[in-house]
């Protein structure tokens, strides 16, 4: 099964910017990402190469962290707000979404925004999609919670 690097571009490019809040960097990550899986052509399945692009991705964030702390490189106020105004509606959800663990907050960001299978973000957290599944359901609970709405995602 082949890969629309095209649908995928802009959803890896999407959890990038959600984790470095940045356009270039963001944007770099994203293209650095499809680099080292283009190196990595014995990924036929796409269930594989989601996992594998996300994974990549993940990594390279994670890394980007890293550097940025070691720098001391301080994002501005500004700049989060603009990005959680494009990507977050709602006041409410945004700030309830803060409440949540940075892996919880992926969970949700990867499932309802990037629209990532529950098998693929099962493989990458190394759970079972039944785990994942309650686990969601755990997060939504505490979004509704932080919301005081009954209706959520």
């Amino acid at each position: 099964m082949s890969l629309n690097i095209d649908e995928q571009y802009d959803k890896i490019y999407r959890y990038c910017f959600l984790r470095v809040h940045h356009k270039e960097t963001a944007e770099d990550l994203t293209q650095e990402t499809f680099l080292r899986y283009l190196e990595h052509p014995h990924y036929n399945s796409i269930d594989k190469t989601l996992q594998l692009l996300y994974t990549i991705a993940g990594n390279l964030c994670t890394d980007e962290f890293r550097k940025a702390k070691t720098s001391e490189l301080d994002e501005s106020e500004t700049s989060d707000e603009n990005i959680e105004n494009n990507v977050l509606s709602g006041f409410d959800l945004k700030q309830a979404l803060h409440k949540l663990s940075n892996e919880d907050r992926e969970i949700i960001l990867l499932r309802y925004v990037n629209e990532v299978p529950v098998n693929v973000i099962a493989k990458l957290l190394n759970i079972s999609r039944f785990a994942l599944n309650r686990r969601i359901n755990r997060i939504l609970s505490s979004l509704r919670e932080y919301m005081g709405k009954e209706e959520l995602i």
